[in-house]
């Protein structure tokens, strides 16, 4: 790491500590060339995922919107907000270890809709019914017939 005093380009670390809950390391430096002392941080690089919409429009990942869709899809269904919340964190999870800058809007959607299947079946095919945009009552029960064969 280069002096900030002298611009040499070696310093040796004296002492590193968790900062910023845990997201950043602090380091104090000392200078091999003139022995002053500064402070350095290491951060993890956050590299922003761009969630491409059906009509190619393209906005910054929001995790919240994912759990809005989950939370109306679950009124009045007996599934707590801390399953609620362990939904989000397993698509949003499942999402950056995909290593992907970009996804698309409908992977998200199946996403979600396979941790709503395995929490409530009736949120399921609520979030489904929107999701896949059913026009009549037939699309509708072809999920449903599909929802019991698999049971079987």
């Amino acid at each position: 790491m280069r002096c900030v005093f002298c611009g040499y380009e070696d310093s040796k670390v004296i002492d590193s500590r968790s900062a910023d809950e845990g997201k950043t390391i602090r380091r104090r430096r000392e200078c091999f060339s003139c022995g002053k002392r500064f402070t350095t941080y290491e951060t993890i690089e956050d590299t922003p995922i761009l969630v491409i919409k059906s009509n190619g429009a393209r906005q910054a990942f929001d995790s919240q919107k994912i759990k809005n869709g989950i939370i109306k899809s679950c009124e009045k269904r007996p599934v707590s907000i801390n399953e609620i919340d362990e939904m989000v964190a397993a698509v949003t999870k499942q999402i950056e270890n995909s290593m992907e800058q970009e996804i698309l809007s409908k992977s998200i959607g199946e996403l979600v809709m396979a941790e709503l299947k395995k929490h409530d079946e009736v949120a399921y095919v609520r979030y489904a019914s929107v999701y896949r945009s059913f026009k009549d009552i037939s699309s509708f029960m072809e999920e449903l017939q599909k929802m019991m064969e698999n049971k079987k």
